[in-house]
């Protein structure tokens, strides 16, 4: 709240928080999980490009709990109560250049509404750039204001730099209208060491000490006195006694003895310029102390870096700040494979393009966006994450050359002066063609005609944290937004985009070999491998027979292979052979993973750990038995099948050096679906899923979607071969797995999937929620969450709209109970007038919302 206005009597500040209203107020997100609050608009501040409106998309500095913190304009206020608002400070972009342009503003907005997320939450996570204020800040008192009562340290009445205040007293003076303020944008600047002017030099660095001989010498000298000062006279000045004795050929102490005969002088002078900085001063500045001594030692001139250190404090050099230079981003790929070709994808506000491999898709797609850059319009394409974006990369930034643009990458692997050059570049329309992770979702891309998602349906769009929001559906609210057109491009359709326009390439081919453990005596007809003769206690595990005969092959002609395993660690749990006792979580209720390399039993819900009893908790059995093979076990296999072979793991627990295997030679993989994320090893031959039924056997009505995607993604997964795919299972018949033995287009499945999902009222043709209620006792968990469910129904909902409440299937996680209602909707507005029953009451549990929900119920 803001305090009473300056007197009339005093002149008007610049940038106060005591005038008068007459503007709409501005709702302002800043980065943290909060709803946007409303501020007043800086005094005397105007729009240029249209008065009286919000800045939309603009940064601004806004005061918050005592300091100033940067915030993006997402909308206009509410009028009423204006007068009582905080006034925002600064306004840090030009509105004809927002920062984020307004319709991603508007679109992203919504969707936090809709969502019920507070808007600061959402964009912390979108908006990797721009948080901080690059800025010189000056304050002082207004012209004839008294701040003695604020203290002694208060501001005067000549401009001070900020920094020299506390905040909260600047903040305190602000919110009386009494404080000016002042703001001059910054670049990035860098500290570099630079040799100064001789004349800058100090006099006491520059003078020297000399000892230089008397005329006419004293009569009472020594005759090697004598001999050393004749010495003195006719060499030159000497800087100490040591070395006028050594060329004089006389001890020290008889040069001594010559200078307090008075027959030597010790006189300061002006000496020499060191060579070390005159070499600073031809090839400086240098970027520290530590590259000035190696430039100098590399050109002849002898320097260490603590002589280096020794001549900057002597004032020979200093450390200045200059403007640093633009950081290198990623070049550009060559390629423009397929930009001359006819563009055949459809003309429609959104389409997809999905099968063969990301090569073909890319030169599909490459007409499309050649065709809109040279239009002089913009193209954005997101990936779900490094492997997609390497690859987009690849296949698609050479595109910008020959439309006489700019292609530039924006992503987490790029550092923060890396984002904040190319965001600036996109920012002032050089560059066109964005490609990048979701952070460049928000990029202020002049004139977005096509927005491309990669893989619309990965799980890796979903956000694990924070707002945990689903990226391909606030693109398609972006691109709908700014009248955009949305392309969905992958290796297979997500269900949910079988209803709209496009086209299917013919999927690369596939060496499909199927290990049914279910139905051993089957396996002649699925493939070659096997025999009639084989039992299921005979196909061995987690390497069956057939795997193991192929792995052996790879050994046999030096190739490599890949197993996929469907968890790291050693095992999915320890189980007493006696009593069936599984030791569990003291947080959750799960079992405890063995980890064999640190023998120790880890939750991988909450990170809990032990070490293995000794001995079973319940009958005292000093055996365990190992269920559910994870990738220590597996690559243990291997290794006793394959003894001397090269043999690596991947997973989030061990990452091994595989630059021998991406060179080439033999060896095989094992790791989690991370392997997807790095390239395929050059040779590769086989690729082995250890356990398929694991990704079927999940709480998710996507488990299948999700299964059948892994399969094309591992068909695909070379560039240029077709590795003979080994996928081990208890479902050999399953539909999703079926249609890669068949040969069929990846449009087949989802398209099944799609027609079932019809019949369940399922996305895509229903809009999900989850409702996550969680306490510490499971009665008041599940009170209030039938409580919440009551309060739904109240409001009107059907019995098909709200599902459960239900327990969670982990029913205790990290120490609470969690319980779940799932909403369904036929459209956003209706799921968006459900959640704001959420803000009818406050709830007796924490309450958190996941809008389209993945990865298990």
């Amino acid at each position: 709240m803001s305090g009473p206005a300056a007197p009339a009597l005093l002149p008007e500040p610049r940038n106060t928080t005591a005038s008068a209203r007459v503007a709409v107020p501005w709702r302002v997100a800043v980065p943290l999980p909060v709803p946007a609050y409303d501020f007043a608009v800086p005094h005397g501040w105007v729009n240029p490009g249209a008065p009286g409106e919000a800045p939309l998309g603009c940064r601004v500095l806004v005061p918050w709990r005592g300091e100033l913190v940067v915030g993006l304009v997402v909308g206009e206020g509410e009028p009423r109560g204006g007068h009582r608002l905080r006034e925002a400070v600064h306004v840090l972009d030009d509105p004809a250049e927002p920062w984020v342009t307004p319709a991603t503003v508007r679109a992203v907005t919504a969707w936090a509404a809709d969502a019920h997320l507070p808007a600061g939450l959402v964009w912390c996570d979108l908006l990797c750039v721009g948080w901080e204020s690059l800025c010189t800040h000056e304050v002082r008192a207004v012209e004839g204001a008294d701040l003695n009562a604020f203290g002694p340290r208060a501001p005067g009445n000549s401009w001070s730099d900020a920094v020299t205040f506390a905040p909260p007293l600047l903040d305190a003076v602000r919110e009386q209208g009494l404080l000016e303020e002042a703001f001059t944008a910054l670049g990035r600047t860098r500290t570099v060491i630079a040799a100064r002017d001789l004349n800058d030099v100090p006099a006491e660095a520059r003078t020297v000490t000399l000892l230089r001989a008397v005329s006419p010498l004293p009569d009472d000298l020594t005759p090697k006195q004598r001999h050393a000062c004749e010495w003195l006279a006719a060499h030159g000045p000497q800087t100490s006694l040591s070395a006028w004795a050594r060329g004089a050929g006389v001890s020290s102490g008889v040069t001594t003895g010559a200078l307090n005969a008075g027959g030597a002088l010790m006189v300061a002078e002006l000496g020499e310029a060191p060579a070390a900085w005159a070499w600073l001063r031809e090839h400086g500045p240098a970027d520290s102390l530590t590259a000035w001594a190696n430039g100098a030692a590399l050109a002849g001139v002898p320097l260490s870096v603590t002589q280096a250190g020794a001549l900057a404090a002597r004032g020979w050099a200093a450390h200045v700040q200059q403007p640093a230079p633009p950081p290198a981003l990623p070049e550009p790929a060559a390629g423009t494979e397929g930009a001359t070709d006819p563009d055949r994808l459809p003309e429609a506000p959104v389409w997809r393009l999905h099968g063969g491999r990301a090569v073909n898709r890319f030169r599909v797609l490459a007409p499309r966006i050649a065709r809109l850059l040279s239009q002089g319009r913009g193209v954005l394409v997101i990936a779900p994450e490094h492997a997609a974006l390497r690859r987009a990369w690849e296949g698609l930034s050479g595109l910008a050359q020959i439309s006489d643009t700019q292609a530039v990458q924006i992503s987490g692997q790029l550092g923060d002066a890396q984002r904040e050059h190319a965001w600036a570049l996109v920012r002032s329309g050089a560059a066109r063609l964005v490609i990048g992770s979701y952070l460049a979702l928000s990029a202020p891309v002049e004139d977005l005609a096509l927005l491309v998602v990669l893989e619309e349906g990965s799980d890796a769009y979903k956000l694990q944290s924070g707002s945990r929001a689903f990226i391909p559906d606030l693109a398609a609210r972006v691109a709908a937004e700014q009248d955009a057109a949305l392309a969905l491009v992958g290796v297979t359709p997500a269900v949910e985009s079988i209803p709209h326009p496009g086209a299917v390439l013919p999927p690369p081919r596939t060496r499909l070999h199927v290990v049914d453990y279910a139905h051993p005596p089957e396996q002649p007809e699925l493939g070659p491998l096997s025999g009639v003769h084989l039992t299921p206690g005979d196909m061995g595990y987690p390497l069956s027979h057939d795997l193991s005969r192929v792995l052996r092959q790879v050994q046999e002609r030096g190739r490599q292979a890949v197993l996929v395993a469907p968890r790291r660690g050693y095992s999915a749990l320890l189980r007493c052979p006696s009593c069936e006792h599984t030791p569990q979580c003291r947080n959750c209720d799960v079992p405890l993973r063995f980890h064999q390399e640190t023998r120790q039993l880890t939750c991988h819900q909450c990170g809990y750990h032990e070490v293995i009893p000794d001995r079973c908790d319940n009958c005292g059995e000093r055996m365990w038995k190992a269920r559910g093979p994870g990738t220590e076990w597996i690559a243990q296999e291997v290794g006793k099948l394959l003894p001397g072979f090269p043999v690596y793991r991947l997973d989030k627990d061990r990452q091994d050096d595989l630059g021998p295997l991406m060179a080439g030679e033999n060896g095989v993989l094992v790791g989690t679906q991370l392997l997807l994320s790095h390239p395929a090893p050059p040779n590769l031959a086989v690729i082995g899923v250890t356990l398929a039924d694991t990704w079927l056997n999940v709480s998710d009505f996507r488990a299948s979607e999700r299964y059948h995607r892994l399969l094309r993604q591992l068909a695909e997964w070379h560039p240029d071969r077709a590795p003979m795919l080994v996928v081990q299972t208890f479902q050999a018949d399953h539909p999703a797995l079926r249609v890669l033995a068949e040969g069929r287009d990846t449009l087949a499945y989802p398209a099944a999937e799609e027609r079932v999902r019809a019949e369940l009222f399922y996305p895509p043709h229903a809009r999900l929620a989850q409702i996550e209620v969680t306490a510490r006792e499971a009665t008041k968990s599940q009170l209030a969450a039938q409580e919440l469910a009551d309060a739904l129904h109240g409001a009107g909902a059907t019995a098909q709209e709200v599902l459960g409440p239900a327990p969670s299937p982990v029913a205790r996680v990290r120490g609470v109970y969690p319980y779940h209602l799932m909403l369904r909707a036929r459209s956003d507005a209706r799921l968006a007038q459900l959640l704001a029953v959420l803000d009818s009451r406050t709830w007796k549990a924490r309450v958190r919302v996941d809008v389209n929900p993945r990865g298990g119920l």
